[in-house]
């Protein structure tokens, strides 16, 4: 049965008014299928908005939430201004005080409202990390994509690919220490990002026609002299890095594979983003799901083949958090179980999606550096 029937049968059932459910499940989905949505223009999904409460030179008083607490280093953002804030330097029952490390722009006054995001580095490899780059563009099968390059000596080259809601920023905190590797990155765009070419059908689908943008990359890579290349992925992107480790012709110059917070269970993705963006009811999640599956077509049966790494034939670190509300845990769990002569499973307690980074960057480093090492 395909799914469309299935929300049709089951918005008419349970609420008794199908078009409405219909509305609400498309809205729901809206949340994770659609790339082009602007990562400046708003709080990431499921983040919601904080408020200013006090701000000095030194610190910064926000509504306290479980995302204004977290551990580690984050952004805030507001029209106009971007800061830089680290540690939880005290509680109260309704505010958290959190060190402000540096910040551009006029200060937010208090009553203001910010965002609290992972994009703590902006700009490009050069302005945000003093690295020597070249802007390059991947030829895609849609069109050209921008992208970043890296030089670095080896060989190996790491292709890295962000994920949904995110652009070619995500990768930022990764680049000093793979120059320090002197592996060469390759920073992709994607379908659906600016500057890049659109989607046909203006939605994400999970990895099953990203990964072609991937794979563009890896030809792009092996026609400038690259080795062999190690496949980094964050989100969804790392469920295109999984769909191009088992769909590409060039998978047997694949050294390795890094995920963070892969996108296993597209359903329980969508229900996580669903109920961390504030949607009311359990069925509302489970409407989007059913509206997200049916939109984009995805093949659910090969998803789950790949999310279970049947195919998977080069070593992987799958780093994931325990607490990650949107790419479930038990997923991870399973990759790493059946595949573990492959697969090496490391948890970063207490962060966010695809932000383990940011909670923990030293311990987040030295697992990527102990994973690539071996394999350069």
């Amino acid at each position: 049965m395909r799914w469309g029937t299935v929300v049709a049968a089951a918005t008419t059932v349970v609420i008794g008014a199908g078009a409405a459910a219909l509305l609400l499940g498309r809205r729901v989905s809206d949340l994770t299928i659609r790339p082009e949505q602007d990562v400046e223009g708003g709080p990431a999904a499921g983040e919601p908005v904080l408020k200013v409460h006090r701000v000095t030179a030194r610190e910064v008083v926000l509504t306290r939430t479980v995302a204004s607490t977290r551990r580690g280093r984050y952004a805030l953002e507001w029209p106009g201004g971007h800061a830089v804030v680290g540690g939880v330097l005290g509680t109260a029952p309704t505010t958290v005080t959190r060190r402000l490390e540096a910040a551009t722009g006029t200060l937010p006054e208090a009553g203001a409202e910010v965002e609290l995001t992972a994009r703590v580095l902006r700009g490009d490899p050069g302005s945000a990390c003093g690295l020597d780059y070249m802007d390059v563009v991947v030829d895609g099968e849609l069109g050209r994509m921008p992208a970043w390059y890296v030089p670095a000596v080896r060989g190996t080259w790491v292709v890295l690919v962000h994920g949904a809601l995110a652009d070619r920023r995500q990768a930022l905190p990764v680049l000093p220490l793979l120059k320090r590797l002197q592996l060469p990155a390759l920073v992709i765009s994607l379908r659906g990002d600016q500057g890049a070419p659109a989607s046909p059908d203006g939605l994400g689908h999970f990895g099953e026609t990203e990964w072609r943008d991937v794979d563009a990359a890896i030809r792009f890579a092996k026609e400038a002299g690259a080795g062999r290349i190690v496949l980094y992925g964050w989100s969804v992107g790392a469920t295109a890095v999984l769909q191009t480790a088992v769909r590409s012709d060039h998978r047997d110059q694949l050294a390795g594979l890094v995920l963070d917070s892969p996108v296993l269970e597209p359903a329980a993705t969508v229900r996580g983003v669903a109920a961390r963006a504030g949607v009311p009811g359990a069925l509302a999640g489970q409407l989007g799901a059913w509206a997200a599956e049916g939109r984009t077509g995805v093949d659910l049966a090969g998803l789950a083949r790949i999310a279970e790494g049947a195919d998977l034939a080069v070593p992987t670190l799958l780093l994931q958090s325990p607490q990650d509300a949107v790419a479930p845990l038990r997923a991870a769990e399973h990759l790493a179980h059946r595949r573990h002569d492959l697969v090496t499973l490391r948890t970063v307690p207490g962060a966010a999606h695809a932000a383990l980074w940011n909670a923990d960057a030293q311990h987040y480093e030295e697992m990527l550096r102990r994973f690539l090492t071996p394999i350069l």
